[in-house]
């Protein structure tokens, strides 16, 4: 069976440790020189930047994220066996792991270390599809010849090069497409290298949960269970016409990957699907004015980034968590794209007064989707409110003075609430 050493990057028929290194660092599989389509991901990627620059962090749960009041951006593995997790509220996260050290987030860092990593990605293919800041799908077809070894070798040899150069370790999946890959990757973490094979795709996936699939959420994942399905093996037994009746396009979707099928090319140019910024209070709070003061700012902020990108957007999203984490979320569609920061406020206000508000609220996003060219944007105002047209222009005007004079020569009163 074709091995490769992760340490020292030989190849060798199997065995248990490498011949040249003797390292037990190794990874066999009967196609695992012909398969070309990974995903990397990186090991509690926050968690692992901190634990570098803090080497007396190394052997102590580490969280990552904003203050007793927030969510965890991310922990440690120590931490995690605790049963600490992504997106969990902080506070319960301290009662699984009194003893966890918090960190406040430095994006800055992360993305500047991302980069990094994009650019290592990038000597191997020039097809990378970042999922996010520490993860990524690569396609290495036809590659072998250009770098005299067979993707294998050269994706161990990425994250070979991660630890080295930046200290940092990443987690490999290589399959035959983006599904079974990213599956792959989750298998063997940390610093883990997982394959999984044409041959042996529906076999490994006939009892494992549908839950494996990525982007299948808990609300979807209800729905299929009061249909029977769990597992994959209970995909199986529906034809594809009845799956489509029941779920849509996810049903067709689900039809494909239970037999381990995705045709979705890795794709260097995904397009941004959404907008978004959301902010957790340090207290809970019911007060309107506050809300409203938070409302705009979340409203400018993913203007300014839709206008950055050169993109608007067709559906704005106004999403509140109450103190009790029920969440709630309304959306709407504008009769036009906009790109516009008081368009954007003035709608979500709109959705936060037709909100009953019964309880105070921890956390409040503004978002925008549906996204298209900023060319469609804003282009015959709003034929009910014959101001708009005025104020749009002005906020262009403010925008020229800001990107001149910086973001703080010209604020509105609402955003200082």
């Amino acid at each position: 069976m074709p091995s490769l050493c992760r340490d020292c990057l030989t190849s060798f028929e199997t065995g248990p440790r490498c011949p040249a290194c003797r390292s037990p660092r190794v990874v066999a599989h009967d196609e695992l020189f012909t398969l070309s389509i990974a995903h990397m991901d990186c090991d509690a990627f926050y968690a692992s930047v901190e634990k570098r620059d803090r080497p007396e962090l190394a052997d102590k749960p580490v969280i990552i994220g904003g203050g007793r009041r927030g969510v965890v951006s991310t922990a440690c593995y120590i931490a995690r066996i605790c049963g600490v997790r992504s997106a969990m509220p902080m506070f319960q996260a301290l009662k699984l792991c009194p003893d966890a050290v918090i960190i406040k987030p430095r994006m800055e860092l992360y993305a500047e270390i991302s980069r990094a990593i994009r650019a290592m990605m990038l000597d191997l293919t020039p097809d990378v599809e970042p999922l996010s800041l520490d993860e990524a799908f690569l396609d290495l077809t036809g590659t072998a010849r250009l770098h005299g070894a067979p993707p294998a070798v050269m994706l161990a040899q990425l994250v070979r090069r991660m630890r080295a150069e930046l200290g940092v370790t990443g987690s490999i999946g290589l399959s035959h497409n983006k599904f079974l890959a990213k599956i792959a990757s989750d298998l063997d973490k940390p610093h883990g290298f997982s394959v999984i094979g044409e041959a042996e795709t529906m076999d490994f996936l006939h009892d494992k949960p549908v839950s494996l699939i990525w982007g299948v959420g808990q609300s979807a994942q209800a729905s299929l269970e009061k249909a029977g399905i769990r597992r994959f093996s209970d995909l199986l037994r529906w034809d594809r016409t009845d799956l489509i009746a029941r779920f849509g396009s996810l049903g067709d979707r689900l039809w494909h990957l239970a037999r381990g099928q995705d045709r979705r090319r890795v794709s260097a140019n995904s397009p941004v699907k959404s907008i978004s910024n959301e902010t957790t209070f340090g207290e809970d709070t019911a007060n309107a004015d506050v809300l409203d003061g938070h409302i705009w700012r979340m409203a400018e902020k993913v203007a300014d980034r839709a206008k950055a990108k050169s993109k608007a957007g067709r559906v704005v999203t106004l999403k509140l968590k109450r103190a009790d984490h029920s969440l709630l979320t309304r959306r709407h569609a504008l009769r036009e794209p906009t790109q516009l920061a008081d368009r954007i406020y003035r709608t979500a206000r709109g959705l936060f007064d037709q909100v009953d508000h019964d309880a105070p609220y921890r956390l409040l996003g503004v978002g925008m989707s549906d996204l298209v060219t900023e060319a469609a944007a804003d282009v015959s105002g709003d034929l009910l409110d014959p101001d708009a047209l005025r104020r749009g222009e002005a906020e262009r005007a403010t925008d020229k003075i800001r990107a001149r004079f910086g973001p703080d020569a010209i604020l509105k009163g609402r955003s200082l609430r």
